[in-house]
């Protein structure tokens, strides 16, 4: 007999059939009858023990046995899905009989997130985890998706790498075979290589920062969705990509995802066929008209600022997302096209969601004469990155791409309070284990 899962009873009704996965919850009715509710990768279906000797053949058994059933289909409207497993039999395939170091068959999970995190090979068990992470590879998936219909080619580059001079952020050093190396904070120089090769490219892959955050929005390790496409116009044409792929991933998780949706009581965001955008310095004057803060003149957004930007977008435009657009040059890397109007200014933008930056992206130099002017004008050699600049050497369009960041695109999405709730296993300063 053929496993079933327990989302297809539907198809089986009034048939015997086999089911296999974890026991969820045992639940003892004085009357001698048992539930237990088994889950398995689909959902969760309800079984009902009535016999005395299937009864006995769970004795001992705790929650997260895996156990393997057979038993009737039958129609039960109360029971979720609208069916339930009766006259069953049971195969024990690996017994608990120890308690879990928390319960993870409640709708919310009733522990400290520390000590979550430090039996999270259990705790994701639970659905409302499990559920997290689902919508996680949907949202990776609608980003392939959104791509690839629009002729990128998807690539995978090396996260070991030989230099450290790619951005300001601090870097993870390693020994590579008696040399020194880092790990890659982003694939910026490689996927801006790979539009001499294919015009547009796409990556997801780990990055690391070895900034001493201890934030609640900030990993050393988080998984990138990386974009670079050649021919642009200026960095408007890349807003304009962007804007087209995260309204892809909404509705990719809104078509494959309701389950989970439902479960972790989402609502879907507001992202209108043009997001709204607000140049910087008209930003900063904004708060300083609207809030009394006067942050004019600052090379940078502190949260509280997106906070304000979110809300005013959100209230004016109907919308979750908001650019920034024209951050200052000295706050952006030295691949950063300036603004011709104002070379001050970059041709660079912050997408926000719900009032948290989520994307930084915009438009590079692509002339190699540039990019000598601007790493001498920062006090930077060519020899640290000799390798990337001889891409500019032979021919490279105009070109730019962007960032997200998927825990952070998770965590806004779902409204968790911590970015580690959206990372498997999140590192940060203090957590190298599990």
């Amino acid at each position: 007999m053929d496993r079933v899962l327990s989302s297809e009873l539907a198809l089986h009704a009034g048939e015997r059939v086999r089911l296999a996965g974890w026991m969820h919850r045992i639940r003892r009715l004085g009357s001698g009858m048992v539930f237990v509710h088994l889950r398995d990768r689909s959902g969760i279906c309800q079984i009902v023990v009535e016999a005395p000797e299937a009864i006995a053949s769970l004795d001992g058994l705790l929650a997260e046995s895996v156990i393997e059933v057979e038993g009737m289909v039958a129609v039960e409207p109360q029971a979720a899905g609208g069916f339930e497993i009766h006259n069953p039999t049971f195969i024990v395939l690996s017994a608990v009989t120890d308690a879990l170091p928390f319960p993870i068959n409640k709708p919310v999970i009733n522990a400290h997130l520390d000590t979550f995190l430090d039996h999270a090979m259990v705790g994701l068990r639970a659905p409302s985890k499990q559920a997290i992470f689902r919508l996680s590879a949907a949202a990776a998936h609608g980003f392939r998706e959104a791509l690839d219909a629009q002729g990128f080619t998807e690539v995978t580059t090396p996260k070991i790498i030989g230099t450290a001079s790619e951005s300001g952020a601090n870097v993870f050093a390693i020994d590579y075979f008696g040399r020194q190396a880092y790990l890659a904070q982003s694939p910026q120089f490689y996927k801006q290589i790979m539009v001499g090769v294919f015009e547009r490219v796409y990556e997801i892959g780990p990055v690391f920062r070895a900034e001493p955050h201890q934030t609640v929005r900030h990993l050393n390790e988080y998984v990138s969705l990386d974009a670079e496409m050649g021919f642009i116009k200026d960095h408007t044409t890349v807003m304009a990509v962007l804007m087209d792929v995260i309204r892809g991933m909404l509705s990719y998780m809104a078509g494959h995802c309701s389950r989970e949706l439902e479960l972790l009581h989402v609502g879907m965001p507001l992202a209108p066929e043009v997001f709204p955008h607000v140049y910087f310095p008209d930003a900063q004057q904004w708060i300083y008209e609207h809030k009394g803060e006067d942050c004019r003149g600052e090379p940078d957004l502190a949260p509280q600022h997106e906070k304000w930007i979110g809300e005013w977008a959100k209230e004016v435009h109907d919308s979750d997302f908001v650019f920034v657009t024209g951050y200052p040059m000295v706050k952006r890397p030295f691949y950063t096209a300036p603004n011709p109007k104002d070379p001050r200014y970059s041709n660079s933008f912050d997408l926000l969601f719900r009032g948290t930056e989520l994307v930084t992206g915009g438009q590079r130099l692509n002339r190699f004469d540039d990019y000598a002017r601007a790493l001498e004008a920062r006090g930077m050699t060519q020899d640290a990155v000799a390798g990337y600049l001889e891409t500019f050497r032979f021919g490279m369009p105009p070109h730019g791409g962007f960032a997200i960041g998927l825990e952070r695109f998770v965590m806004q999405l779902v409204g968790l309070t911590n970015l580690r709730e959206a990372a498997l296993f999140p590192r940060d300063m203090e957590r190298l284990q599990p």
